[in-house]
């Protein structure tokens, strides 16, 4: 039998996670998190619109009006609950399946592409923004809300030391480069916003 790859690791551990997943940051999304998505209701721009790492759908109550919005989730557990989520908010989204390292979508085909806490997940950051840049239309957007590695050097080593701890309760890794992922992917960035120190920010680039 072979190996289970690290992309079927991660999806089964969300899968395992989607139940409680919204009762576990509960008190952050609360203290911290809603203020934050908040912000896409202004952000998102253009009449086609990705997100990627929906969750249980978290963003859901920040769409903005007007917008064929496109949301997707590696997990089929967090789907099931994005879709329900989506029912009691009466909220039009078309949910898929799907792994952003892959996209199962042409070229150049969305004027934003958003994403909330989700490339401290994927197996392969920049393999999975190279794709988002690739269905970005060229004068597109990309908006991310993330949290990474602490520049400061004895935080770093801190995270770098509780990562597989927290990896294997929350499924997040809490030192990726996450800056340095997006640009090396290709990407300008145009804003870097520290929300909570430098751990936390609200990001804005565009396509080189």
């Amino acid at each position: 039998m072979s190996k289970p790859s690290n992309t079927d690791l991660v999806r089964k551990r969300y899968n395992r996670l989607a139940f409680f997943f919204d009762a576990l940051e509960t008190p952050v999304e609360w203290f911290r998190f809603a203020a934050w998505r908040s912000r896409l209701r202004n952000r998102i721009v253009g009449k086609r619109v990705l997100e990627v790492g929906v969750g249980t759908g978290k963003n859901l109550p920040y769409y903005p009006q007007g917008v064929n919005i496109t949301a997707i989730d590696f997990s089929p557990l967090m789907i099931q609950r994005a879709q329900r989520r989506a029912s009691v908010l009466g909220t039009e989204v078309e949910l898929q399946e799907m792994d952003v390292q892959n996209l199962d979508f042409p070229d150049h085909c969305f004027d934003t592409v958003f994403a909330t806490f989700v490339f401290c997940s994927v197996p392969n950051p920049v393999a999975g923004l190279q794709e988002v840049r690739r269905v970005c239309k060229p004068d597109g957007r990309l908006i991310l809300l993330e949290h990474m590695r602490p520049g400061n050097a004895v935080l770093g080593l801190l995270f770098d030391i509780l990562n597989p701890v927290v990896v294997r309760m929350m499924g997040a890794n809490i030192n990726r480069r996450t800056m340095d992922n997006i640009r090396r992917a290709g990407w300008k960035i145009l804003e870097a916003e520290r929300l909570s120190s430098d751990i936390v920010r609200w990001i804005e680039a565009e396509p080189f």
